[in-house]
């Protein structure tokens, strides 16, 4: 797999996304075994970035890689994140420095390791000063406990501010083809300061894969039940961008899929994303995209995608995006 760089991380520009494997997309359950199976083969086709976090679970999540990576560690960049989960008794978002300090301690604990290779605030705290809470990962890094430092879903003005207080090599955001909200104001940003961005829900949970169809059901376990992009008429007008990626696959003679992560990696060398999957046969799908070129025409029609209908989250998770 082709390799980019992440601020001065080294990946390989295809990473994997493992939420799923324990978190959010439960309706038919997890296998333990399978997603270990789906890691040593992504680790094996050449993906580096294993991204997870302690609230997927929560804490399951790390234990899943922690297992997986026994005999691996070597080969793996380790991304987890921390923030959703307060460690001092507070409601809701808790990025001060004593929940910070307890946060790492768990992280490295359950993922079996002796530092992380990037360790992202999960959201914004609006009760903590980000440069307070940059100060506090600034001493992990110095501590070895964590190499890089990430945010996720920040603001412009909150990653200048973190970027002045030390080094951020990644901000991770939702970013796919029916979701280009970084690219006006955020993506210019990180250019300038030289972050990169790692794009989460490339496929747009599912959509942009052309397996949902107008007979999909949703178990009420799984958190697309109740996503606004998925209900209503949302859903039926998503159903038609959803058409015209299977035709620009089509001509490519690739999967949908494929093409809407081969569109990714044209927007610049600086853009990882982390498809996720429990499944060795997605992943592997999912990979392929690195050997697919699209032609100019065919980025042409992607670009000129109209938007997607519908918040990307809910009313309360958007409250916590772009702050």
């Amino acid at each position: 797999m082709k390799h980019v760089k992440l601020g001065h991380l080294d990946v390989g520009r295809i990473g994997l996304g493992m939420m799923g494997m324990s978190f959010a997309y439960t309706g038919a359950g997890s296998d333990d075994a399978e997603s270990i199976r789906t890691l040593h083969r992504a680790l094996d086709l050449g993906v580096t970035m294993i991204d997870t976090a302690e609230v997927y679970g929560p804490y399951t999540n790390e234990e899943l890689l922690g297992r997986a990576l026994k005999g691996h560690r070597d080969r793996a960049v380790v991304a987890t994140k921390f923030g959703m989960i307060s460690h001092t008794g507070r409601n809701g978002l808790d990025s001060s420095p004593a929940s910070i300090r307890e946060a790492v301690e768990g992280s490295l604990r359950r993922l079996g390791v002796d530092h992380i290779d990037l360790y992202y605030q999960h959201r914004v705290d609006p009760q903590t000063p980000i440069e307070e809470t940059i100060g506090v990962l600034a001493d992990l890094v110095t501590a070895g406990k964590i190499t890089h430092i990430g945010l996720s879903e920040a603001g412009p003005d909150t990653i200048r501010r973190a970027h002045a207080v030390h080094p951020i090599t990644a901000l991770q955001t939702e970013y796919s083809l029916w979701t280009r909200d970084p690219e006006p104001q955020t993506l210019p940003v990180l250019r300038e300061l030289g972050i990169g961005l790692v794009a989460y829900s490339p496929l747009g949970r599912g959509w942009l894969t052309g397996a949902i169809t107008a007979d999909t059901h949703f178990e009420a376990t799984d958190f697309r039940a109740t996503n606004p992009r998925f209900t209503g008429t949302n859903f039926d007008h998503n159903l038609r961008l959803a058409d015209q990626v299977k035709a620009v696959a089509s001509d490519a003679g690739a999967t949908p899929a494929q093409v809407a992560l081969a569109w990714l990696l044209t927007r610049g060398d600086d853009i990882v994303p982390i498809p996720g999957t429990k499944r060795v046969t997605r992943l592997e799908e999912n990979t392929a995209a690195d050997s697919l070129t699209l032609a100019a025409d065919q980025i042409a029609r992607l670009d000129a995608l109209a938007d997607a209908a519908g918040d990307h989250h809910n009313e309360a998770q958007m409250k916590m995006i772009g702050l």
